[in-house]
């Protein structure tokens, strides 16, 4: 097949638009990462902006965990994301498979009360009186309990499991197996990728979310490692730095960044395949 001139001209700037894309995504990663390891003094000659630091030093992540507070933090934030993340895929599981069997009674009706969760919430005040009066304030359960199930992955899974082969649901039932060894011996093995996906969205989730924590969690030993991360971004403002031994305010909190973001940069590239095949394999159905 030969191409003609507009046709290399649309591969021209169809290239072009994608890298000047990749540079957007890339270029402000760049940054946080350099900045994080230049000493001050170079960052003041540079104006406050370096993408590949001359001199490096690792004093902002030294002084960073010097801090006994972030190992706390980090284990308090991998307790929630571990965890969290297991009791979500085990409920959406258990919510996902039954919703995707037609022969359901009251199908129906379930699947609208769950999409309508997804337009209208009970509001964040409601929320609030329901983790206090429950006694989950001031504990960790108060980050996962109330987003144990989230609609969007229930759905996902829900798809999933429609696209298998109703075969082999007739095949183990005829074996006498029943819907729970179905479940475990069928749906599970053959669901991995659309539970890696699903894993994916709530680990990331617990990982990132300060948002909780600050309205459930008033003690600051609780306090996963993102709401430490934050209040450094703000604290350190008022930081009087003379010297690049001592860190100035924007070393540090580049640091903060990049070792808040790193363990899920590090972990994705392992699943990136999963992932990419959950999400189409679960998009079959709708």
């Amino acid at each position: 097949m030969v191409r003609g001139l507009s046709d290399r001209i649309f591969d021209i700037f169809l290239y072009a638009i994608l890298t000047a894309v990749a540079l957007l995504s890339v270029i402000p990663m760049v940054y946080v990462v350099s900045i994080s390891l230049t000493p001050y003094t170079e960052v003041l000659k540079n104006g406050g902006f370096i993408l590949f630091p001359k001199s490096i030093t690792f004093e902002a992540y030294r002084q960073l965990f010097s801090n006994n507070q972030i190992p706390r933090a980090l284990f308090v934030t991998i307790f929630i994301t571990v965890v969290g993340t297991a009791i979500n895929i085990i409920l959406t599981v258990l919510m996902a498979y039954p919703l995707s069997r037609k022969k359901l009674r009251g199908r129906s009706i379930f699947l609208m009360v769950i999409v309508f969760t997804m337009l209208f919430s009970g509001g964040l005040i409601p929320t609030y009186l329901v983790v206090k009066a429950t006694g989950m304030t001031n504990t960790l359960w108060a980050m996962i309990v109330p987003s144990a199930i989230w609609t969007f992955n229930v759905l996902i899974l829900k798809s999933f499991y429609e696209s298998l082969p109703e075969d082999l649901f007739e095949s183990a039932r005829i074996d006498g197996a029943g819907e729970w060894r179905v479940l475990a011996g069928i749906v599970l093995p053959l669901s991995v990728p659309a539970m890696l996906t699903v894993g994916l969205f709530y680990t990331v989730g617990h990982w990132n979310d300060f948002f909780q924590a600050i309205l459930y969690i008033t003690n600051t030993d609780l306090h996963p490692l993102q709401v430490l991360v934050r209040n450094l971004l703000l604290e350190s403002q008022n930081m009087n730095n003379q010297s690049d031994v001592i860190l100035p305010t924007v070393t540090l909190q580049m640091a903060a960044v990049v070792s808040a973001s790193l363990p899920i940069l590090a972990v994705y590239p392992f699943i990136q395949k999963h992932f990419t095949k959950g999400v189409l394999v679960g998009a079959i159905k709708g």
